[in-house]
């Protein structure tokens, strides 16, 4: 079995060390899971030359270095393996074009299919997907060439609201407002992270950021862990700066149940999904917010606290096998720095 890796940010060479950081943990992460196959994982040459080229059994895994767009050297080369991982952002539709390229191959993709990423990609079609069965946060589209539409919304007065691009990740982009004036301020923001003509406000709920990591087989789901998001208000805009695994909280049951009978309710949420929630502690109320067909970030610290190889617990998901038992040992909080540091 010929398997190969690639994480979104380190195949393409993107320099951002704020975008790099998160996608190199995971990529590391995987290296060292998938350390006793024969694995291969795609590393653009534009990358610094302390990037991740010399990882693992060099007998068993190798660094290709690419010069090229991904998507054209998948075109090219993806025939030539059995399995594929792929590591990607959902923003403009990148996760659903790179699992469009495997499955076509006829390549065995470590993820979800390519219709389920497409429902989860734009947190709107989501949203109306699962608004009738689940608690949500009041959400609307709204379209940037027809912005007096929600103008109605601030008629009161000052109401806090959410800004955000449909398909963003990370919080990027991501906006508190109290006004229509705060609104438009926020536009010229939201454009830049986003290729959709259209943007979401929502109704912002206070409470505590956190997500469930689940593993899926499409016939089951079990949830791994409740995970505290540390998101931090800095002026308008909302930072996403790491968080801990695994958070207990009193709300932690309903967490996970929420976020499993999401994730089994859309056909194709396949191996590590990610599900971002609101604890209301208040109302004793938890808010589905959206659905990630992907590894997040979380996983750079779950990994290390299971009793069982996450990696290898990921692939044997999507040949319908399932842990028989979950165990975490300790806890870790992680943040973002020059580099994704670990706290015990």
């Amino acid at each position: 079995m010929k398997l190969l890796v690639f994480e979104y940010a380190t195949a393409m060479g993107v320099l951002d060390p704020t975008i790099t950081m998160e996608g190199q943990a995971m990529l590391e992460g995987l290296i060292n899971d998938f350390k006793d196959y024969d694995m291969e994982y795609l590393i653009s040459k534009n990358s610094p030359d302390n990037f991740i080229k010399d990882m693992g059994d060099k007998n068993r895994i190798k660094s290709i270095e690419i010069n090229e767009n991904l998507s054209s050297w998948l075109d090219k080369n993806i025939g030539d393996y059995d399995i594929c991982f792929p590591v990607a952002p959902e923003e403009n539709l990148i996760l659903y074009g790179l699992t469009q390229i495997i499955e076509e191959n006829d390549v065995k993709n470590i993820g979800s299919a390519s219709e389920a990423v497409l429902a989860c990609s734009d947190k709107f079609e989501t949203y109306n997907l699962l608004k009738n069965d689940f608690p949500m946060i009041n959400t609307c589209k709204v379209f940037f060439n027809d912005l007096r539409e929600c103008s109605d919304v601030f008629n009161s007065g000052e109401k806090m609201m959410v800004v955000k691009p449909a398909d963003g990740v990370s919080c990027s982009g991501v906006h508190l407002v109290r006004s229509y004036e705060d609104l438009l301020k926020a536009v010229p923001l939201l454009k830049r992270v986003t290729s959709l003509p259209y943007f979401l406000l929502q109704d912002y709920v206070q409470g505590i950021s956190a997500s469930v990591s689940l593993l899926s087989t499409g016939n089951q789901t079990i949830p791994l862990s409740l995970n505290l998001q540390d998101i931090e208000l800095n002026g308008s805009e909302l930072n996403y700066n790491g968080g801990k695994v695994p958070f207990e909280h009193e709300l932690s049951e309903k967490a996970k149940l929420t976020a499993e009978t999401a994730v089994g309710s859309i056909n194709g949420l396949v191996g590590y999904v990610g599900v971002d929630l609101v604890l209301d502690e208040v109302k004793q109320e938890v808010y589905l917010l959206e659905i990630n067909p992907r590894l997040t970030t979380s996983y750079v610290a779950l990994r290390r606290l299971l009793n069982f190889n996450l990696g290898e617990a990921i692939l044997e998901a999507v040949d319908d096998i399932l842990p028989s038992e979950i165990l975490l040992n300790g806890s870790i909080s992680f943040y973002k720095e020059d580099n994704i540091i670990f706290k015990n």
